[in-house]
């Protein structure tokens, strides 16, 4: 019974003005980056086992992510600056 009610909590506090406010900021800050990662990059499984390896190797699909995405800002940058 603990169970139900602490699912019900949950409910009313997403349902409350701050919890909508929270979820959507939520899917717009860090969803859309695993989002990208994993449709754009094609990364779906882990190749290495164990915490610090996994934490590698997610710092590194981050890192790329981080690169690409400053390369694209950079990019537009040099193209608005030429017109």
């Amino acid at each position: 019974m603990t169970y139900l009610r602490y699912k019900e909590r949950a409910r009313e506090k997403l349902r409350s003005e701050e919890g909508r406010e929270l979820s959507v900021r939520r899917m717009t800050e860090v969803e859309s980056v695993f989002g990208q990662i994993k449709n754009n990059r094609g990364f779906r499984r882990f190749l290495l086992r164990s915490l610090p390896k996994v934490s590698l190797e997610v710092g590194r699909h981050s890192l790329a992510h981080n690169l690409l995405k400053q390369a694209t800002i950079s990019q537009k940058a040099k193209t608005v600056v030429q017109e």
